[in-house]
Parts: C-alpha cells; structure tokens; sequence
C-alpha cells in the first residue's frame, strides 16, 4: 500500500502529529514569518550544568558553535509537551539572513515526525545579531512524538543551509544532531518461515495442513503498536518455487468498489505484503489483495520511487468470504486469502530457491474502513509513523 494518495493524508489527524508525516527532504520548508527583532538579544556569560545533551559543534568554519540542549522531561509520554532548550555562541561575527529550523526525526525511519522552525527567542535574536563571545539561549516547546525520535537543527536561508563542519555531527544535509526523545526503537519482529513439502490449494479456504503447522502472526496497530479493534491472522510457508502467504480477517463489513487490476485498493479494504528480498532497504515488492480478489502488484527501485506498474508479480490468489459482500445491513463475519508468490519474480532475490538462513525483510498489512470512513491501518511491524513504506521498520523473514 503506497499511502502516498490524498485519502491517507486525511486520517494522519487520527494517527500521528499533525506534521508527522512530511518528508524532510524537501528542504527546510513550514517556514515561519519572521519576526522583527527585540532591541536587545538575551545572553548568558556560560552554559548551565544541568544540559542533558552536550555538544561542541560548529557551522560556517567555527563561526557558530552548537553547545547543547536540555531536555525537559528526559522521557515522555506520546503526545506530552517537551521543553527543549538549546544553546549557541557566535566565535565570529556570524553571517547574515539565516533563520533557525528545528526538525524532530523518527529514529527508526529517518522520517520527520515534527517541525518546530522558529525564530530563536521569538524574534529577539537573528543570527546575524548575536555577539560574539556570549551563549545564546533559545527555548520552544514540541509534543513528544509516539517513537522515540532526533532533534536536528541549524539555519536555513532561500533554499540553503549553514554548512556543519563535522561530517559526524550531522546527517548529510547540514542538520545538526541534536538530543533524542525517548529511548531507543523497539526491537524489529522476526518471522520464521518453514519449507513445506505440500504446497497449499489455493482456494482461499485456510484448512490445508501447511497453515496448521505454520506460525500464526496477529497484526498491531500500524502507527503505535496497539492491539487492533478487529483481528487479523496471517502465516507464512514456502517450497522452491512460491512463498505462501495466508490472512484471515475479522471484518462485520466486507466491501470493496474497485474491480480492475492495480486498481487504488490500498483506499478501500485490503491485506498487503511488502517484500525486500536482498534487505537493501531501497528496492521491494508491494503485493496487495481486496476482498473481491482484485489484486496490485508494484516493483519500487527505491524508497516510494519509480513505481512500476507494468511489473508482474505472476502471484495466484484466492479469496474466501464469510459473510455477504458489499451489503451493509447485514453482519459478516470475515473473509479469508491465500496468495502464491513466484520467486522468480520477485526483485533482487539472492538465492532461487531460497537457502536456510536467508534473511529478507518484510511487513504484512491490512487497511481496514470502520463503519467505511473510519480507517485502521494494521501491521505486523509497527511504523511508528504514517507511511507502509517506512522500510527500516520492515520486519526480519528467516527462511527455515
């Protein structure tokens, strides 16, 4: 499912901060309006003792020095507001025109989940104000984000940014490393899947011996991890030829409009399968089904670029439902699907057949409409963030 459409973006006020999902690679954008500047900046002779994150880094050759920041709470809870307060000193007269962002970074995906550019001391103190020898102070409030997350910073001017002197001290893009909130990421799920000897019939209905043997997975709440309003099941297994994959879905409504192949059914009802068979976090595979058994298939060669349509997954599904399609004053109680998906179709596959011990990462999905408005993305690895294609956060698959 790409979540890129605009149906996405209007349940993130349900999933996640309300700038959560923005990719900062775009550039330093939310840009705040400048304030016009106090007729004095507030300085300190030093730094407090009390910093929670100590730094000694600099921009523009040595000429402003990041010294660290405070933390306040050092742990919070999704959603509390951190005081964070961070501290500068000019070492030279600073250059001009260049305004201050502030951006709070998933740690697991890299993706930004706050932007808090603003103008440090509220206007008081443009860079080019600062004086040279004195620590500058700036303080500002942002809500903790539901993962633990990095705070970047530096100053932006047009579409440039300061340049950090120290490769190590920022990523790539003249952001500053600046504290972390929270502690360390959860641990990535790993799922061990068994070679069988009989293949499934692929009819939808789940009663083959190879899913009584098969480890059961129930799928989380996509964004935080919580356990889902409605259940969904899925088991892996394969054989030389196929990966098999099986879901069984708790669902009082099954529905869907769409009927063509590739058709947009990651915006209605649908289980998913995302597979980075070389686990190079860049090129995957993103296989979907709908409970009409209308199937997308897409080949990535990169994170959510060059999605190509034309490639053909060569996959055999089939769909079981319990219940009445598409009728809404009845109550269902499901549906069931069994997906075959060729090996040698898929991109970037190190070993045909699989070997023991091969490592891909993957993560299963289902998108469900509560009532057809109200959507619960549903995952086997939390994202943490309101994108499938968070591709660090992809779970491990162990071939047995």
């Amino acid at each position: 499912m790409r979540l890129h459409s605009t149906s996405w973006f209007t349940l993130l006020p349900l999933l996640c901060l309300v700038t959560s999902c923005r990719d900062e690679q775009a550039g330093p954008a939310h840009r705040t309006p400048r304030l016009p500047a106090a007729a004095q900046v507030r300085t300190r002779e030093a730094v407090p003792s009390d910093l929670t994150y100590r730094a000694d880094t600099t921009f523009a050759g040595g000429a402003v020095a990041y010294l660290g920041s405070r933390v306040t709470p050092e742990r919070a809870a999704p959603g509390q507001p951190v005081t964070l307060t961070h501290y500068f000193m000019a070492r030279r007269p600073p250059p001009e025109g260049f305004g201050f962002f502030v951006h709070v970074v998933d740690v697991a995906s890299g993706q930004m989940v706050g932007n808090a550019d603003h103008e440090i001391q509220d206007g008081a103190a443009p860079l080019a104000t600062w004086p040279v020898g004195k620590v500058i102070e700036d303080t500002h409030v942002v809500p903790m984000p539901a993962s633990p997350a990095r705070v970047m910073l530096g100053f932006w001017r047009g579409d440039d940014r300061l340049p950090v002197d120290d490769a190590r001290a920022q990523d790539g893009a003249n952001r500053m490393l600046g504290p972390t909130l929270g502690g360390a990421p959860p641990e990535l799920p790993e799922y061990k899947v068994s070679r069988v000897k009989k293949a499934p019939v692929i009819d939808g209905v789940l009663d083959d011996a190879v899913w009584k043997d098969a480890p059961a997975v129930t799928l989380v709440g996509s964004f935080d991890g919580r356990p889902a309003s409605l259940r969904t099941v899925a088991r892996l297994a394969y054989d030389d030829a196929n990966l098999y994959v099986a879901f069984d879905v708790e669902d009082p409504d099954v529905w869907g409009t769409l009927r063509e192949r590739d058709a947009s059914i990651y915006e209605q009802e649908v289980v998913e399968i995302f597979l980075d068979a070389n686990a190079d976090g860049r090129t995957y595979n993103e296989l979907e089904v709908s409970p009409h058994n209308v199937i997308f298939d897409a080949y990535f060669p990169a994170r959510r670029q060059g999605m190509d349509l034309s490639w053909d997954s060569g996959m055999k599904t089939a769909v079981k439902v319990r219940g009445t399609l598409d009728d809404p004053s009845d109550r269902d109680e499901g549906w069931s699907v069994e997906m075959a998906i060729p090996f040698n179709r898929l991109a970037e596959v190190p070993h045909l057949p699989p070997q023991k011990g091969d490592r891909w990462r993957f993560n299963l999905y289902r998108l469900e409409h509560r009532d057809r408005r109200q959507v619960e993305g549903q995952a086997f690895s939390p994202l943490f963030v309101g994108d499938f294609h968070a591709l660090p956060r992809f779970a491990w698959l162990t071939f047995q």
